[in-house]
């Protein structure tokens, strides 16, 4: 039995890894904010299993919090932004999407490499490669909002990296209930601000590509 949760849970965060690349790869935001909740719906099972195997009954309140509100809610609010916004479906990039993948790859042999070596005095095997995981999933969403020029992509990005984080806190046996539920309204009204943010944008500038923005701002100076 323990291999068995060893093995499972280490599925689970590396397919979170794996998913995360699948994200880099899109290039249509419809296709990337599916990803998106396929990666909170892994998150939710790694949490969910995290919290068998360690008997920690309130992660499964964390494992429900990320399918509710990150599988199911946020990529929903971010579809009906983008119909009501009529932003474009492509999502743009800043450099093409083989060095992007290269370069992903490059950060997660270094996050490896990093975590294991860092933690090698840890007692627990499984806690040391769920970190070194995590960090992965933190520096490839990283890697998403700096190679992307659609806000909306970027946004996804970021909360790609907070997937990360909570995976990295769940690893580490868990985090105090009363620090989850304040990241869900976190989560909650960041989502809020972002719509309102992104409607002054369209309604600005009519347009959510960064570069665009720029531009305009260059050309206001002149």
């Amino acid at each position: 039995m323990p291999d068995l949760a060893f093995d499972i849970a280490h599925m689970l965060a590396g397919s979170l890894v794996l998913v995360s690349f699948m994200m880099i790869y899109q290039d249509r935001l419809s296709a990337l904010l599916n990803t998106f909740a396929l990666q909170a719906l892994l998150l939710a099972a790694a949490v969910g299993w995290q919290a068998y195997i360690q008997g920690a009954s309130h992660l499964y309140a964390s494992a429900g919090i990320a399918l509710v509100f990150k599988a199911i809610i946020v990529p929903w609010a971010l579809h009906k932004m983008i119909q009501r916004l009529g932003i474009h479906r492509e999502v743009e990039t800043v450099v093409g999407v083989v060095p992007t993948m290269l370069a992903g790859m490059g950060l997660v042999a270094l996050s490896i490499l990093l975590m294991l070596q860092l933690t090698e005095t840890a007692e627990s095997a499984l806690a040391r490669e769920d970190l070194a995981f995590s960090l992965s999933v933190i520096l490839l969403g990283m890697l998403m909002m700096v190679t992307r020029r659609n806000a909306v992509s970027q946004v996804v990005g970021f909360m790609s990296l907070e997937n990360g984080l909570i995976l990295a806190t769940t690893g580490a046996q868990g985090m105090p209930f009363v620090v989850e539920i304040s990241v869900a309204f976190s989560v909650l009204i960041a989502m809020i601000v972002i719509g309102v943010f992104l409607f002054r944008i369209r309604e600005r500038f009519d347009s959510v590509d960064t570069e665009a923005i720029e531009h305009f701002r260059g050309e206001k100076r002149s």
